[in-house]
C-alpha cells in the first residue's frame, strides 16, 4: 500500500468525483418558496394576559404531591386541629376526634400496631367531608357518591312484601311467643336476652353457603365497613364476615373490635369466617350514624422491626443466627390470601425445639408478611431477625421459657435413626431430624385412655408385612366393635328373672323400638323386680318433686 499511495496519477477511489463542486455558485444559493404556506396562529390567551403571583390564602394547596417523599417526625399528642376536629397521635396510632361522636375514628380499628408511630407521611388532613367548604385538590380524588337512592325505612315497620322497588326485609327479633320489639338504646337493650343454641343454629344455617358477606382483607376492620355491616343488617340479622389474609393471624382481635365497635354479637366462628348477630331489637332508623372516609390516609411510619443487633443478642450472635436461618427448613407455608389462624400456636409448638424457627411467605406482598412478622412479635412472643428471600426469621429470645416445666417436649428417635445422628449434636438432631415424634402429657393420657377403653391397641412387631398389618387391623376391628357394643348385665335376685327368659327362636322376627316404650308403659313386671335403692333417690324422683312444686 505504501508504494501504490507513492504514484502520482492513482486515484483508490475512482466512482467518487475528484474535485468537489463550487460552494459559492449563484445556482446553488436560489431557494424556491414551500408550496403551502406556514401558518401564523394569534397568540394564545394565557400569554396575553401577564401572571401575576397572588398569596395562597389556603395552607392546603401547598401540599405536596402524593409521589414526593414526604416525612415530618411527630410526637404523642395533638398534631393538627381544625375547631375541634382534631387529629391526634396515640396508644392507637393517628385517630380523628370528630364533635359528637362516640369514639375516636381510625382508618383500621383492627390492623393499628402497638408501637407509636414515629413519623407522617403526608401532611395531616382530615379524611371525611369538610363542614363548610369542598377540600382543596392535594392529589387525591374523593370517593364517587352512589347512584343508587337506597329507601330509609323503620325496621319495626318495614314496607309491605309486594311493595316494588323493595327487597326482602327479615323482621326483628327472633322472639318468644307474645313478646314484642322494644326501643332500646344501648348495647344490652338491643341485643335483649340471650340466644339460645336452636335460636343460633337457626339463625346461622341459611347463610352457611350464601355469597352475601363482608370481606375483611389486609387493612383489617376499616372505618367505612361500620355503614357496610348496618347495611346488610338493614335486611337480614346476621352479618357474615369473611376474613382472609394477615387479620386472620389474631382473629380474637378481631372479633372483640367487631363487636365493640358495631354493637353486634358474635354467635358462630369457623376459621377466618365469622357470623354477627345485629341483636334482637335493632332497628335500622335508630342505628347510629358515621361520617364516610371519602380518602384513604397514608400508613404514618414506624419503628424498624428489623435491628442490626436485635435486644438480648451481640452483632456477632446476630450474625451467626441470621446465616442458620438460611439453612433452617420453613415449619410452614403461608399461601396468598389464605387463613392462618394456628400460626401462632405453631410457632410456639416449633419453639419447644429449636431456637430458631421460619415461615415461608411465597407470593405474599412484602407489608402483608412485615405485618405478619409484627403480630407474631407481639403475641408468640418473640424475636425478628431477617424478611429475607420471602421468609420471616425468628429467635424465641432470652427470656423464653418452656410451656411444659413438668414435662417438656423430647424427641423420641428411632432406632434405625440412633446411630447416625449420635455425633450429632441436640441442636441440630431437634432440627433437622424429620422422625422426631413430639410426646406431651395431655397425649399420652389420651393414648392411654383409647388403649384402656379398647379403642386403640399398641403393636409390639413394627416390621410387618401389609398382610400381617390388615390381619391385625381386622382383629382389632372386630374386638372394638364388641366392646363397644358390650355392656354391664342387671342381675335380678331369686329364680324370678330366669323364667322370663325367652329363647332366640321364639321371639318375634319383628323387632321396634318404639313397640318397646309402649310395652314398658304396659307392663306389669315392674312389681316382681326389688327396687335397686331407698325410695325417692333416683334422679326421676327429683324431677317429680319439682314438677309438684311447681303445681302447688
Amino acid at each position: 500500500m505504501a508504494i501504490v499511495a507513492s504514484l502520482p496519477d492513482v486515484n483508490l477511489f475512482s466512482s467518487l468525483p475528484s474535485s468537489p463542486p463550487p460552494s459559492d455558485s449563484p445556482s446553488r444559493s436560489f431557494r424556491p418558496t414551500p408550496p403551502i404556506p406556514i401558518p401564523k396562529y394569534s397568540p394564545s390567551r394565557r400569554n396575553r394576559n401577564p401572571r401575576t403571583d397572588k398569596p395562597q390564602s389556603n395552607p392546603a394547596l401547598k401540599l405536596p404531591h402524593r409521589k414526593t417523599r414526604y416525612y415530618k417526625p411527630v410526637q404523642e399528642g395533638v398534631i393538627s386541629s381544625d375547631g375541634e376536629r382534631t387529629i391526634l397521635i396515640g396508644e392507637s396510632g393517628v385517630s380523628y376526634q370528630l364533635p359528637g361522636a362516640p369514639f375516636e375514628f381510625q382508618f383500621s380499628y383492627s390492623e393499628t400496631p402497638k408501637a407509636k408511630p414515629v413519623g407522617i407521611r403526608e401532611p395531616a388532613f382530615m379524611p371525611f367531608a369538610p363542614p363548610t367548604m369542598p377540600r382543596p385538590w392535594t392529589g387525591k380524588a374523593p370517593l364517587k357518591k352512589s347512584k343508587k337512592k337506597v329507601p330509609l325505612f323503620d325496621s319495626f315497620n318495614p314496607p309491605p312484601e309486594g311493595k316494588a322497588g323493595v327487597k326482602s326485609v327479615e323482621m326483628p327479633g327472633p322472639f318468644p311467643f307474645g313478646r314484642y320489639p322494644k326501643e332500646g338504646m344501648t348495647r344490652e337493650e338491643i341485643l335483649g336476652e340471650p340466644l339460645k343454641k336452636w335460636e343460633k343454629g337457626m339463625l346461622v344455617k341459611p347463610h352457611m353457603h350464601d355469597n352475601r358477606q363482608v370481606n375483611l382483607g389486609r387493612d383489617g376492620f376499616t372505618h367505612n365497613m361500620l355503614e357496610l355491616i348496618h347495611s346488610h343488617w338493614k335486611r337480614r340479622r346476621v352479618c357474615k364476615v369473611r376474613c382472609k389474609g394477615v387479620p386472620t393471624v389474631d382473629m380474637d382481635n378481631v372479633c372483640r373490635v367487631l363487636e365493640e365497635k358495631t354493637g353486634g354479637e358474635i354467635i358462630h366462628r369457623v376459621g377466618g369466617v365469622v357470623y354477627l348477630f345485629r341483636g334482637r331489637n335493632y332497628n335500622y332508623r335508630t342505628r347510629p350514624q358515621y361520617p364516610l372516609m371519602l380518602w384513604k390516609p397514608a400508613a404514618p411510619v414506624y419503628p424498624k422491626l428489623i435491628q442490626e443487633i436485635p435486644e438480648g443478642l451481640t452483632k456477632e450472635e446476630a450474625h451467626e443466627f441470621r446465616v442458620k436461618g438460611k439453612a433452617l427448613k420453613p415449619i410452614c407455608k403461608l399461601s396468598k390470601n389464605g387463613v392462618y389462624v394456628s400460626l401462632v400456636k405453631d410457632v410456639r409448638d416449633a419453639f419447644e425445639l429449636s431456637p430458631l424457627v421460619k415461615v415461608d411467605c411465597p407470593g405474599l406482598e412484602p407489608s402483608d408478611y412485615k405485618k405478619i412478622g409484627a403480630k407474631l412479635k407481639e403475641l408468640v412472643p418473640c424475636v425478628l431477625l431477617s424478611f429475607d428471600d420471602e421468609q420471616i426469621l425468628m429467635w424465641r429470645g432470652r427470656d423464653w421459657n418452656s410451656r411444659f416445666l413438668n414435662n417438656p417436649l423430647t424427641p423420641v428417635l428411632s432406632e434405625t435413626n440412633i446411630a447416625d445422628d449420635a455425633d450429632k449434636p441436640i441442636e441440630e438432631q431437634t432440627v433437622s431430624d424429620q422422625n422426631t415424634v413430639i410426646s406431651s402429657p395431655k397425649m399420652i393420657s389420651l393414648w392411654k385412655r383409647a388403649v384402656e377403653s379398647s379403642k386403640a391397641v399398641i403393636l409390639e412387631e413394627l416390621d410387618l408385612s401389609p398382610d400381617l398389618l390388615l390381619e391385625k387391623v381386622e382383629e382389632f376391628e372386630g374386638t372394638s366393635q364388641a366392646a363397644e357394643h358390650t355392656f354391664t348385665a342387671l342381675v335380678l335376685p331369686g329364680n324370678e328373672g330366669a323364667e322370663d327368659y325367652v329363647d332366640d327362636e321364639d321371639r318375634p322376627e319383628v323387632y321396634s323400638d318404639i313397640d318397646d316404650d309402649f310395652d314398658d308403659e304396659c307392663s306389669d313386671d315392674d312389681e316382681s323386680l326389688e327396687p335397686v335403692g331407698p325410695e325417692g333417690s333416683l334422679p326421676v324422683d327429683k324431677i317429680v318433686r319439682k314438677l309438684r312444686e311447681k303445681l302447688k
